[in-house]
């Protein structure tokens, strides 16, 4: 009599012998496709530099002097004001000016201690630059009856004249 043996049925297997190749891959991939966000830092527009510099006294009425000292306290023109004020404050002096020429519009001059928090030389940077975008888009509105940013070209060419932005970032030096 003759015995039949059973043959021995293999189970489905995957073949992982490639598969640090596809973990390799995948990890490539993914470095390579991520963009990774950089804090460039503060966005500002520096003047050109020029040898000839011509000094050009400027009066009271015309300036805006914000002070920030190290223990936090915020001066405008001498008196203490408090950040989230700063940006009323200077709409009405910015506004006031406005049909004036170029020569006599508004300079905010922003300095501050070496030691200043500098969170709070941010917060009222934006308050000042809040000011004159609040501004831009009063007279825009009044003007041409649309927000600034949806202006033409030539229309924000001439609202920029009108509000131009003025702000001067003195060295930081120790308020007495």
């Amino acid at each position: 009599m003759v015995t039949l043996r059973k043959k021995k049925v293999k189970g489905a297997e995957i073949p992982t012998g490639s598969m640090a190749d596809i973990a390799f891959l995948l990890l490539l991939f993914f470095l390579v496709a991520t963009t990774i966000d950089v804090d460039t830092g503060i966005g500002l527009t520096l003047p050109e530099y020029q040898e000839q510099q011509d000094l050009v006294p400027l009066s009271k009425d015309r300036m805006a002097a914000l002070l920030i000292n190290e223990n936090g306290d915020v001066l405008l023109n001498g008196e203490v004001i408090a950040i989230p004020q700063i940006k009323d404050n200077l709409k009405e002096r910015i506004t006031s000016k406005i049909d004036l020429p170029k020569k006599k519009k508004l300079v905010v001059s922003v300095k501050t201690d070496r030691r200043t928090n500098y969170n709070l030389y941010i917060m009222a940077l934006d308050q000042v630059k809040g000011a004159f975008y609040e501004v831009r888009d009063e007279y825009a509105l009044s003007k041409y009856g649309k927000k600034f940013k949806d202006l033409t070209v030539d229309q924000a060419k001439d609202v920029k004249e009108k509000i131009p932005i003025i702000i001067s970032i003195a060295e930081p030096e120790k308020i007495k």
